[in-house]
């Protein structure tokens, strides 16, 4: 991810907030599972898992998202759970030709720590403490890295 993220753009949940004011045409693009999605999400975005990704930004496989496809030339901002996938989803995008892609820089975490809307699988607004709970880091001892961890040559 150091290597690739300076090869994109990336936003805070502020910046967009203001590119929506502006009444900038944003294409949302969502790349979490489809549980994380349908527990909350923002309002109108569209749903691509980053693992279908490639086949959905093309036309003539199952995974074909239209929208996506024919969104070459739109601004698409992608959003994740925290902002380390959508900065991968950003770079294969851009790799494909999509030419102003920008990632969602502290995810759907800081878009909600911000109090920006999210919504439910049935469109009604998740309470922003309910997203604090959802969203908190529930990273467990044993997926830390080491104290004497030396990565392999």
């Amino acid at each position: 991810m150091a290597e690739i993220a300076p090869q994109i753009k990336e936003c805070f949940p502020w910046d967009v907030e203001e590119r929506m004011q502006k009444g900038d045409d944003l294409l949302f693009l969502d790349v979490r599972e489809n549980e994380e999605y349908d527990t909350m999400h923002i309002e109108g975005s569209l749903h691509v898992p980053r693992g279908v990704l490639e086949t959905a930004v093309e036309w003539d496989h199952e995974e074909t998202e239209p929208e996506l496809v024919k969104a070459r030339n739109r601004q698409i901002v992608v959003v994740c759970r925290s902002g380390s996938r959508s900065v991968f989803a950003a770079y294969t995008l851009m790799q494909m030709g999509y030419k102003y892609v920008t990632s969602l820089k502290t995810g759907l975490r800081g878009w909600n720590e911000y109090d920006l809307p999210l919504v439910d699988m049935e469109g009604n607004v998740v309470d922003p403490e309910v997203g604090d709970r959802y969203f908190a880091n529930k990273l467990l001892d044993y997926q830390r890295k080491p104290a004497d961890w030396v990565e392999p040559e």
